[in-house]
C-alpha cells in the first residue's frame, strides 16, 4: 500500500505474516540454525542453515533446512490467525518435500522432516513414521538432532514396530498383560498410555521391563521415570540396579546408564533419568526451587 508521501506500508495481513516470520526466524537461532537468505547461502555458517524463500519447482519453499550441506526439511510459514487450523496446509509442506529443489541434484527422496509454523505453534511430521502425522512441539529440531536422526534408517515410531514378542520368564500374569498391551499401543503409534496396576503388582518391576525393551529393541535414546517423592525415587534407582533381564546375565546399570537427577544438569549419556515432578518443573523452568 503505497502512502501520500510515496512511501510503501506493510497490508495488515502483510504484517502478520512477516511478525511470524520474524518469529520463526528467532526461534530457528534459538535451536541453533544459521537463518539465511537465498541470495546469500553458506552451507559453512553454523552447525545447520534454514534458506528462507528457497527456489522449488513449485515456487519458492518459505524455508528449506540443511545440513552438512544437504537439504533435510521443509518449513511452511503462516500468520498465526491460521493456528487453530494449521493443519490444513500440511499437504503444500509435502508438495515442497517432494520438489525439485535449485542448485540441488534430486534424490528422489522426499524431504523427511516436515513443520508447519505460525511463530506461536510449531507442528511436525516425520515422514519415515509408518503412518505419518503431525504432532505439536515446543521447537524446531537443532541440526545435530536432524544429523542423527537422518543417520538412523528408521524413525522411533517405525523402529517401535521391532519389538518381539515378550518373554514371559519370570512375570506374573498381570505383568504380562500389561507390557503386551503396552506393546500393542506403541505399535500403533498412541501417543499416551495408561497401565493401571494394583498396589504389589510390581509395577516398577513392569516398566523397568517394558523401558529395556524400548532401549533394546526400538534403540529409544532416552527415557524419563518421573515420580512425586524423592524416596520413590531412589526406591526406583534401587530397583533399576537390582533388574536383570531375562535374555541377558548383566545387570540393568551395567547394560545401560541410569542417573537419578539432583540438579538441573541433565548428563548426555544417560538412557534412563529418574527424576521428581519438582526437580523435572526446575529444570523446565529454569530456576531451582526448594527441596
Amino acid at each position: 500500500m503505497e502512502l501520500e508521501d510515496g512511501t510503501r506500508s506493510l497490508m495488515p495481513n502483510q504484517n502478520l505474516e512477516k511478525l511470524a516470520r520474524d518469529l520463526i526466524d528467532a526461534q530457528l537461532s534459538a535451536a541453533g540454525w544459521a537463518v539465511q537468505s537465498k541470495s546469500f547461502i553458506d552451507f559453512h555458517d553454523g552447525e545447520g542453515q534454514a534458506i528462507r524463500e528457497y527456489h522449488t519447482d513449485t515456487g519458492p519453499a518459505d524455508y528449506v533446512l540443511f545440513v552438512d550441506g544437504k537439504p533435510g526439511g521443509v518449513i511452511e510459514a503462516k500468520k498465526k490467525t491460521l493456528g487453530h487450523n494449521l493443519t490444513t496446509v500440511e499437504e503444500q509442506t509435502v508438495e515442497y518435500s517432494v520438489s525439485n529443489l535449485k542448485w540441488i541434484q534430486k534424490s528422489g527422496v522426499p524431504l523427511p522432516f516436515l513443520y508447519e509454523a505460525t511463530g506461536i505453534i510449531t507442528r511436525f511430521t516425520d515422514q519415515r513414521d509408518t503412518k505419518p502425522r503431525s504432532r505439536e512441539i515446543f521447537s524446531f529440531l537443532r541440526p545435530e538432532t536432524i544429523r542423527e536422526f537422518l543417520a538412523l534408517e528408521k524413525s522411533l515410531r517405525t523402529r517401535l514396530q521391532d519389538l518381539p514378542l515378550l518373554d514371559p520368564t519370570d512375570l506374573r500374569d498381570c505383568q504380562i498383560g500389561a507390557i503386551t498391551q503396552l506393546d500393542v499401543s506403541l505399535k500403533a503409534a498412541r501417543p499416551r498410555a495408561l497401565v493401571q496396576m494394583a498396589t504389589g503388582s510390581g509395577k516398577t518391576f513392569t516398566a523397568i521391563t517394558a523401558i529395556y525393551r524400548l532401549l533394546k529393541f526400538s534403540r529409544a535414546k532416552r527415557v524419563l521415570f518421573l515420580v512425586d517423592t524423592r524416596n520413590l525415587g531412589e526406591q526406583a534407582e534401587q530397583e533399576f540396579m537390582a533388574f536383570t533381564p531375562s535374555d541377558d546375565n548383566r545387570k540393568f546399570t551395567e547394560l545401560y546408564s541410569v542417573q537419578r537427577l539432583s540438579s538441573s544438569h541433565v548428563p548426555k549419556d544417560a538412557q534412563v533419568c529418574i527424576s521428581t515432578i519438582q526437580r523435572m518443573y526446575s529444570i523446565l523452568q529454569g530456576k531451582e526451587l526448594d527441596a
